[in-house]
């Protein structure tokens, strides 16, 4: 089965496709992306312009488009806090489905810590024991922790690299007065969470999702994109306290020229770095172990959960499922409506 995910995040718009069938792990087939910084066109009442509100409209029918071209035979869209937190984002969501017949699945701060759990869950397995997992998106920071496939608790706060260049370091080169400044305002929005999460004792792996997070541990060290999503990938606090101060003297340009970050991100490469140290100071981790499956991918493997469960028989165990089960597998799927 070959399922399409819109991913609509707050830098960029991501359109992946991937095949497999329940009980199997979806393996990427082709993805059709741009940079598209929803925050970046808001206007002064926090609402998306029509221009941001075009721009998006393009890449989604561009998307249907790509979608059909491959065969995809199922499709989910969903968006998070760049269109959540907007303060006209039902009627964005309403003039996407007009004009591209495509329904974004609107998720919560709390909805995107536990779909980003659960894929993180899937990848380590349950070996893993207790998990605590951050995520830093461009408008939000989600934290959660747990023993089972989804948290037991979760947090969404406002501390997304986005958001907080946008509102506290607007401009290349800041100031140390203003990084100070973030730096303390960052430390009391987390005191109340990292204060309840502490209560659950030391997990037994603490990671790490976002492309945040992987061009952190980067810049600190860790392996490239093109070794593969099983290299072992760390980051560690204490280097990381070095690269925050490196960050800080800076231009966006120079940023921009490390190894895994992107020309769209390097503004913002600085608070996210801010945020990340201090949420592993406050919560006491030395390091976090970087996950390369996060909320697209438990998106996806939730779905083909819903399929093996639906069908006529979702508890049969076969060794090497052969080509007559999957057909069957596939007729049943495609003779049910999509959700």
């Amino acid at each position: 089965m070959r399922l399409g995910v819109l991913d609509i995040g707050s830098n960029t718009v991501h359109l992946l496709l991937v095949d497999a069938y329940p009980g199997a792990r979806p393996v990427p087939y082709a993805s059709h992306k741009r940079p598209l910084s929803l925050v970046r066109y808001l206007n002064e009442y926090g609402a998306i312009t029509d221009e941001g509100q075009r721009e998006l409209i393009s890449f989604i029918n561009e998307a249907v488009k790509f979608a059909g071209s491959h065969q995809v035979e199922d499709f989910m869209a969903f968006c998070t806090s760049a269109i959540r937190e907007s303060s006209n984002g039902a009627s964005v969501l309403d003039r996407v489905k007009s004009e591209t017949g495509v329904s974004l699945m609107e998720l919560t701060g709390e909805e995107e810590a536990g779909m980003t759990f659960y894929s993180v869950r899937r990848w380590f397995g349950w070996s893993s024991e207790s998990i605590l997992n951050l995520d830093m998106g461009g408008g939000s920071l989600e934290l959660a922790w747990g023993t089972d496939e989804f948290p037991q608790t979760a947090y969404s706060v406002p501390l997304g690299a986005g958001r907080l260049t946008r509102e506290w370091l607007p401009n290349d080169l800041p100031s140390i007065k203003e990084v100070k400044e973030l730096r303390m305002y960052v430390r009391d929005v987390l005191n109340d969470p990292t204060t309840e999460l502490r209560q659950y004792g030391k997990p037994t792996l603490a990671t790490a999702t976002s492309k945040t997070f992987r061009s952190l541990a980067r810049i600190t060290g860790a392996a490239p994109s093109d070794e593969g999503p099983y290299v072992k990938r760390v980051l560690n606090r204490e280097a990381l306290k070095i690269w925050t101060n490196r960050l800080t003297a800076m231009s966006w340009s120079e940023r921009a020229e490390l190894p895994g970050v992107s020309e769209i991100r390097a503004p913002q490469l600085l608070a996210g770095a801010i945020v990340a140290h201090e949420a592993m100071s406050a919560l006491k981790l030395k390091t976090v172990r970087i996950c390369p499956w996060a909320i697209r991918e438990g998106l996806m493997l939730r779905r083909f959960d819903h399929v093996m469960f639906d069908s006529a028989t979702p508890l049969s165990s076969s060794v090497g499922v052969g080509e007559v089960a999957l057909a069957h597998e596939k007729h049943q799927f495609l003779s049910e409506p999509s959700n």
